[in-house]
């Protein structure tokens, strides 16, 4: 069986490393190559022992992206929007497949990635839990069933050191609801609330976000109409699940042609 080899992108951090734990489970998938910043303390560590392995991967951490490009065939990244945006340019020159789960990019930087769908097979997605996805299809088809008739509000909640908000989560949902009712989401989605701001709109899409201890990720969609509620909630107690989707993202993308994909596609969920 041919094996695509894959590199992990902040192989050091929390879903770095997670990542690497789950690795080993994927059997058409290798671990090509390993990197961090160039200051990181992990440069050198065999990127294995940062993922649990029982043995060492021989794979060591390393900072040029570009020096060990002929040593992997797609790049996960779950790494901030200024790094994740920087080792798109390196695959984008190496004719490196991408999976991106990182969250946080402004409108420019997202239409950066997106763009790049017409030069690399990518696949690009706010959240690759098969939960979660699945949920963006109930949620349009509960929008659709209750269509104005509701006021909608997003909650979302993540640990302590998260540091954005919304969540990319929350927005998908929000975004998904939105498309469904054929809103505008931008010009509909108010994210706080503050004083007396009048009577809430129904067209208003809401969002509330919770960061506090260690809660991995739970977001729930409320449907809130007279005399009844309906929500629609998804709760992560592992990010191991966000791993796992990626990776199978990333065993779904080899082989596939230049294009924009996430994970709809993936899940054949279209």
């Amino acid at each position: 069986m041919q094996q695509t080899r894959v590199a992990i992108n902040g192989a050091g951090g929390r879903m770095g490393r997670t990542l690497l734990s789950v690795l080993p489970e994927f059997d058409a998938l290798k671990l090509g190559a390993a990197f961090e910043r160039q200051q990181s303390p992990m440069i050198g560590e065999d990127a294995g022992v940062l993922g649990g392995w029982d043995n060492k991967s021989q794979v060591a951490v390393a900072a040029d992206i570009a020096a060990r490009a002929e040593s992997f065939d797609l790049l996960v990244d779950f790494t901030t929007p200024e790094s994740t945006l920087a080792a798109l340019e390196q695959c984008k020159k190496s004719d490196k497949a991408m999976v991106i789960g990182t969250t946080g990019c402004t409108p420019e930087q997202r239409a950066q990635i997106e763009a790049a769908g017409k030069e690399i097979p990518l696949v690009f997605a706010p959240n690759f839990s098969v939960g979660v996805n699945l949920s963006l299809k109930l949620l349009e088809v509960a929008a659709k069933v209750l269509g104005d008739s509701v006021d909608v509000e997003v909650i979302g909640a993540h640990h302590r050191h998260k540091v954005d908000s919304p969540s990319g989560t929350a927005l998908a949902m929000g975004e998904a609801v939105a498309k469904a009712l054929n809103r505008d989401h931008d010009k509909h989605a108010a994210y706080s609330r503050e004083g007396r701001h009048g009577e809430r709109p129904r067209e208003q899409i809401g969002y509330s976000t919770i960061h506090a201890g260690d809660i991995v990720g739970e977001h729930t969609v409320m449907f809130a109409g007279e005399g009844e509620r309906l929500e629609i909630t998804h709760k992560a107690t592992d990010r191991a699940i966000f791993a796992r989707g990626a990776l199978r993202a990333a065993q779904w993308l080899a082989g596939k042609p230049v294009g924009l994909y996430d994970m709809q596609d993936v899940l054949e969920l279209r």
